[in-house]
């Protein structure tokens, strides 16, 4: 985060980069005080922007603020203080502080790919209620996009970031190379948490790797769990761009999806299913054209 003298530059940037942090707030002031109420200042756990007043009290209040963000839950909390020599200042007053823990909250997912595809996806997947890590062999492909909404890693075996993966993760390969498909479908399968491995490509490709897949003893459950064509048939389109909307709209809906079943809400729209797992009969010529773009 670029250095703010003012709260509100600072809670702006944050909340645009999906940085946790803490509004601390003067909620209200009794005798003398540093500051009135209203004052604000903006903690993260590694800087402070603006102030309430300084000194012991401010020093104070940094310290329960990274308190609070080590949580790493969004909270609120209200924190009664007395401005007298137990805190080492002699102003006397008292003050309630208001403490704003603000942690994004989004699902993790890893993109493997930054090829033409990638570079369309990634402004839409964005601004959602994603954590974005975008894994490419290729430093100069990954720095073309510059979001910092968006954790790029370039790495020589891509595979190698499964493993850290969060729990809960959800994968997306849409790499330029099928032997690296392959292997990172692979490297996801091993995590059993992971709850979509969505894979650019055809039903020819589909039917290649279910194939491959059960030659290398995968189960039938286990190759289920991959779906492939990825995206959603029903936006059509060959372009890209095109591909691009489709896969999003498909993370979109599940997202949807995800959010009205633990609400216990009746899901609505289009089925993220449509998008099909692993050697099932639905030809995409639009997902197998964009796959050998990224090839050539």
């Amino acid at each position: 985060m670029r250095h703010h003298h003012r709260w509100y530059d600072a809670l702006h940037e944050g909340q645009h980069n999906r940085e946790p942090l803490v509004l601390v707030t003067v909620l209200s002031t009794a005798g003398s005080t540093p500051r009135d109420a209203a004052a604000k200042m903006v903690v993260t756990a590694a800087e402070h922007f603006d102030t309430i007043g300084g000194g012991h009290l401010e020093f104070k209040a940094i310290e329960r603020a990274r308190e609070l963000l080590n949580t790493g839950r969004n909270a609120t909390e209200v924190e009664s203080i007395s401005l007298g020599a137990s805190l080492g200042q002699c102003c006397g007053g008292a003050t309630q502080l208001l403490y704003e823990v603000l942690v994004p909250v989004g699902q993790p997912l890893l993109v493997f790919g930054a090829g033409h595809v990638g570079q369309h996806l990634m402004p839409i997947l964005a601004p959602l209620d994603l954590n974005l890590h975008w894994v490419d062999p290729r430093p100069d492909w990954l720095a073309q996009n510059t979001d910092a909404r968006i954790q790029r890693e370039a790495l020589e075996h891509p595979a190698d970031a499964m493993a850290d993966a969060p729990k809960d993760a959800w994968v997306l390969i849409i790499t330029h190379n099928h032997q690296l498909d392959f292997e990172l479908v692979q490297a996801a399968l091993k995590r059993p948490d992971i709850g979509y491995i969505g894979l650019i490509g055809s039903d020819t490709k589909a039917r290649r790797f279910q194939q491959r897949l059960a030659h290398r003893g995968w189960s039938d459950s286990d190759i289920k769990r991959v779906i492939c064509p990825v995206g959603l048939s029903a936006v059509p389109g060959k372009q890209p761009a095109e591909v691009a909307v489709s896969i999003a709209a498909q993370l979109l809906n599940r997202l949807h999806a995800e959010r009205t079943a633990d609400s216990g809400k009746k899901t609505t729209g289009l089925n993220w299913k449509t998008g099909q797992a692993l050697g099932s009969p639905n030809a995409d010529a639009a997902i197998e054209a964009a796959q050998k773009e990224q090839n050539a």
